[in-house]
């Protein structure tokens, strides 16, 4: 199932409070939305029961963090094809957006691409210099229901 899009999430969790960070940031992609320049369009894998898990754990995350990340979904959208260090393959039509977040963490983005559209299927904050296998296996059962 599919979900919203970045805009909104952005738009209900950066800009709780008015300030020049957020407002700029809500100013840029604003603009961007429906920009004809932009090769992908972001949407949130939505489950059966309508939650979207990608939305919700940026939610969790602070300000800061929601904009690095943001930043970096921006530059894969606008700038597809694009390799490292923002975006690497994990193989089988699996790819990773590679954030660095506050306080020295490292934050993954994994989704999948079909149609113009790019898929958020999965995210979170990386403890060791591999890619946990349950993010992975979890990533690849989303993208088969988006795909299907």
């Amino acid at each position: 199932m599919l979900g919203g899009s970045l805009a909104t999430i952005l738009h209900s969790s950066c800009l709780t409070s008015v300030d020049t960070e957020a407002v700029s940031y809500r100013t840029w992609y604003d603009i961007g939305v429906d920009d004809p320049m932009k090769r992908l369009r972001i949407t949130f894998y939505r489950g059966r029961s309508g939650n979207e898990p990608v939305r919700e754990w940026l939610q969790s995350l602070s300000r800061e963090d929601r904009l690095e990340i943001g930043t970096d979904l921006k530059t894969v959208e606008f700038g597809w094809p694009i390799g490292m260090p923002v975006c690497r393959p994990l193989g089988d039509g699996l790819w990773e957006v590679r954030s660095n977040i506050s306080s020295g963490r490292i934050a993954r983005v994994l989704f999948c691409i079909d149609g113009g559209q790019m898929y958020l299927l999965s995210g979170f904050i990386k403890k060791t210099q591999k890619t946990p296998d349950s993010e992975l296996s979890l990533a690849r059962t989303r993208q088969k229901e988006v795909l299907s």
